[in-house]
């Protein structure tokens, strides 16, 4: 009798030991992350869709602060199996997509600290102790993102029009046409041609004094600024894109904000400038640190 009573028990605890193995299956997707009360209030709300059809949008907390995730597929988002889905570009355009939305959805109803696109971990209990070991950096973020949104403001410049206008506010041009002015024929000739080699060196440090100057003006406007990368050969219907700004900015000051920009497109616009005011976005470049240590785009242990 004894000895029946122990073997069950050894069974019992067995069995529960296997009840508590992670499911391998399944990994969680994290989308961003928030004070654990708002995000659980607009869970009851009509959610976006998730970033698999048929998955749930849930909360995975730990203490006051929560992450919204969904379970994944370990056969899609596994770490060894993310890296070739991401290579079939329409695949991985339609799941940026869902991405966006659903941060979107959290940031304009709370202050979130919004995750890049691929950030997964393979345990519920990893997302739980990321949250308990960076509660103090969460919360800092999550403070300073309260009540602000990320405007993006895109400059830029046609060049043509600027070369041909550039003698116009550029006071070593404008020294050396007047000099060709007053000089001999043969000399004025020299001179002349010695403008036209120094119009496209000008231009190009005409083009960059100017963005620094409305970079400089807007951030003066905002609670944050940043200069992203310009990747080559980006361009528009207005020209060659000559800077990628983004901007934190407080919402009540956002009609001071855009205000200013209007200001510094209508007092460039002649030398070819023009700026696109995009926007407003979660605050991806203004929530630092989350990601550092991680490999964006992998999956996470």
């Amino acid at each position: 009798m004894k000895k029946s009573v122990n073997k069950k028990s050894r069974s019992d605890a067995s069995a529960a030991r296997e009840t508590r193995k992670p499911d391998r299956s399944q990994v969680f997707y994290v989308y961003c992350v928030g004070e654990r009360d708002a995000l659980d209030a607009m869970l009851a709300g009509e959610l976006p869709p998730a970033i698999e059809s048929g998955a749930s949008l849930e909360t995975v907390g730990g203490g006051e602060l929560a992450a919204v995730v969904s379970g994944v597929a370990a056969s899609d988002y596994g770490e060894a199996t993310l890296e070739a889905r991401l290579a079939d570009a329409q695949w991985t355009a339609a799941r940026a997509m869902r991405h966006e939305q659903v941060v979107e959805y959290f940031a304009a109803r709370a202050s979130v600290v919004p995750l890049r696109f691929g950030t997964i971990y393979l345990e519920r209990a990893r997302v739980e102790a990321m949250l308990k070991e960076r509660d103090a950096e969460l919360r800092s973020i999550i403070a300073r993102l309260r009540g602000r949104d990320e405007w993006g403001v895109n400059v830029f410049c046609d060049r043509a029009q600027l070369k041909e206008r550039i003698a116009a506010v550029s006071p070593r041009l404008r020294e050396l046409l007047q000099q060709a002015e007053q000089a001999s024929p043969g000399q004025s000739y020299l001179m002349r041609k010695k403008v036209e080699s120094l119009r496209a060196d000008e231009t190009r440090v005409e083009s960059k004094r100017i963005a620094s100057d409305i970079e400089r003006a807007l951030a003066a406007a905002s609670e944050g600024a940043a200069r992203l990368r310009v990747l080559k050969g980006e361009a528009a219907e207005h020209g060659e894109l000559t800077a990628k700004l983004a901007y934190l900015v407080a919402r009540e000051r956002f009609p001071h904000f855009r205000a200013e920009a209007e200001r510094l497109a209508a007092a460039h616009a002649a030398l070819g400038f023009r700026m696109e005011l995009t926007g407003p976005w979660p605050a991806y470049n203004f929530a630092s640190g989350i990601e550092q240590d991680e490999e964006p785009i992998r999956g996470k242990g």
